[in-house]
């Protein structure tokens, strides 16, 4: 006997706060895209906190994808589609749900993007959620949140960290409508990866914040987090780049795409100011969070160690070869020499470039460029994110993917962003494509996605994914390999090396160099 599946011609209406939307049902799941959470952060609006949207008359059909907010779009892998529609409504939500039906009280996961704080759009089909919601049996909301200069630039007469009160804006967006949508908006788990594991991780910083959600995952947490100072200096230099003065009155008049380029232009010079921006010179990426006092009084590991978020249950890990798929974009994968290696010791190796080359003595040029980098970019940041938050009373679950990515005969290692197609199952979206050379996944990597979304969808419905709490005494962490494992952290030799280190905000080094 056949059981008959959901009717796919059915189109779902939910009223939310703003109005009512109407979705599709697609694959068993009702799906509504492109919701409003506030208004267009345009006119007036520009550079401001996010505000409440427009309610609307009538149902609102939600069958697309909103808007990108305005950014490059010609990395692959993180903007979306080339055909991504326009328009101003950048500030738009998207929600798969198994059905909405108030009465459910399903957990609910809220995706938030990475992309250097520069990049990126809920619409890419890296982040299409079904499978999470349909194998976890769960709500799964994904957004957008302002990004490059619109977000994360320092301009006067405006607000810091505009991109995380967007964010801010969504979840109680979220804890005011999620349950019409079969939510429970007390069971929320925020998760997000490289940029979006640093908002993550802001969010569980943030005063604003506090009470939106009961659970958070982040991974690959970045350590870069600008301190006032730097961010009004880099502020100033992207306005430079147009001619102007980074104010709301100069900067107002321009049209998005303008700022963009500003961004654009400036990148490629950021590498030669390192005397005056120090280690967030190399990065090419002139945005990060802005440790400004208020919206973000401190970092994360400062606030997370003093007990903030004491009682929100977090999931923390990294990849062990994130800095090669950096390496790759640049065409220098596997080409690094003795000057560059020492460079990066130099600028980044606590304990200079000796404490490294005794620690790894038979490590080449090119593996110390790329450990080196991996732990001050991501994997100590992700771990002392754990440590902190047990400081503080809080309670960890750690990880590290370890699972070499197929391209380039393995070369990729576990890279950055590999972790992307591994959760979501989209093998086919173009970062994945570079990451597996376009073939069709493995077994053994399907299994290891499966375990991947089991692990997650476990920890937002019960705050276990199905390994012991980190503790400073065993260090048991998850490795995802072809071969699932709990073990003492693997990184012990690089532990050690930044044992104590402070992730303080990075500070404006000489403002005349």
């Amino acid at each position: 006997m056949t059981i008959p599946g959901p009717d796919e011609s059915v189109e779902p209406v939910v009223r939310t706060s703003g109005g009512a939307v109407r979705g599709r049902t697609e694959g068993g799941l009702a799906v509504f895209r492109g919701i409003p959470f506030a208004q267009p952060p345009v006119g007036d609006a520009r550079f401001d906190a996010p505000r409440r949207p427009r309610p609307w008359d009538g149902v609102r059909d939600a069958f697309a994808f909103g808007p990108p907010p305005p950014q490059d779009l010609g990395a692959a892998g993180t903007a979306g589609p080339p055909d991504a529609p326009g328009g101003e409504d950048w500030l738009t939500v998207n929600v798969w749900t198994p059905a909405p039906d108030p009465a459910a009280h399903r957990p609910v996961m809220v995706w938030i993007y990475g992309g250097a704080y520069k990049l990126g759009h809920s619409g890419n089909p890296a982040y299409d959620a079904r499978r999470i919601a349909a194998e976890g049996d769960l709500v799964v909301v994904t957004l957008n949140y302002r990004v490059g200069m619109e977000g994360f630039a320092h301009i006067e007469d405006a607000p810091a960290n505009r991109g995380l009160l967007d964010q801010v804006a969504a979840l109680v967006w979220v804890r005011e409508n999620i349950a019409a949508f079969g939510g429970d908006p007390d069971q929320v788990t925020i998760f997000g990866e490289s940029a979006g594991a640093g908002s993550v991780a802001s969010l569980l910083a943030m005063p604003r914040a506090a009470g939106l959600f009961r659970r958070a995952v982040a991974q690959s947490v970045p350590g870069t987090f600008f301190s006032l100072e730097l961010a009004a200096d880099i502020g100033g230099a992207l306005a430079a780049e147009v001619g102007l003065r980074p104010t709301v009155a100069d900067l107002s008049g321009l049209a998005p795409d303008q700022l963009v380029k500003a961004g654009q232009a400036l990148a490629p010079q950021m590498p030669g100011n390192v005397a005056r921006w120090g280690q967030a010179a190399p990065t090419i990426t002139p945005y990060a969070p802005v440790v400004d006092g208020e919206f973000l009084p401190a970092t994360p590991w400062q606030a997370l160690a003093s007990g903030a978020s004491r009682d929100v249950d977090l999931l923390v890990g990294h990849n062990r070869d994130e800095n090669r798929l950096f390496t790759l974009m640049a065409g220098k994968l596997g080409k690094i020499d003795e000057d560059r290696a020492s460079a990066a010791l130099r600028l980044y190796a606590p304990g200079g470039e000796a404490a490294y080359r005794t620690a790894f003595p038979d490590a080449s040029a090119n593996d110390l460029y790329e450990h080196v980098q991996t732990d001050w970019l991501f994997a100590m940041p992700s771990l002392h994110l754990a440590e902190a938050h047990l400081a503080g009373g809080g309670r960890a679950r750690v990880y590290e993917l370890t699972w070499p990515a197929p391209a380039f005969g393995g070369a990729l290692g576990a890279c950055h962003a590999l972790d992307i197609p591994l959760l979501f199952g989209t093998f086919q979206s173009d970062l994945a494509l570079i990451q597996f050379a376009g073939a069709e996944p493995s077994e053994e990597a399907l299994a290891l996605s499966s375990r991947f979304r089991a692990s997650w969808t476990a920890f937002a419905r019960t705050g276990d994914p199905g390994w012991p709490a980190y503790d400073t005494r065993r260090r048991l962490v998850r490795v995802f390999d072809a071969e699932p494992a709990v073990v003492p952290y693997p990184e012990e030799t690089s532990r050690r090396l930044w044992e104590g280190y402070e992730f303080a905000p990075l500070p404006l080094l000489d403002p005349g160099a």
